[in-house]
């Protein structure tokens, strides 16, 4: 799967999920300070993804993920390894 492909797929599920602005659901966009998204919400829209995408997003592995890019960056390496 493309980044591109998994972008789209990560903002249909921020709008779903996240009750986001699909244009807000930018690489650059804060989950915290631009989305304002909690830590609950987080773990939730986390599982869904590894549902949906078929991978598994160690915890350790987002302790310091804080955009949307570098949460797509975690999700792309993980299809592409």
């Amino acid at each position: 799967m493309e980044r591109a492909e998994v972008m789209q797929v990560l903002r249909d599920k921020a709008v779903e999920l996240l009750e986001v602005d699909a244009d807000a659901v930018q690489e650059d966009a804060s989950f915290v300070d631009d989305l304002g998204v909690d830590s609950l919400s987080l773990v939730e829209f986390t599982m869904d993804l590894e549902d949906t995408l078929g991978v598994t997003l160690p915890e350790d592995e987002l302790t310091d993920v804080t955009t949307i890019g570098a949460f797509l960056d975690v999700i792309v390496a993980k299809l592409q390894g």
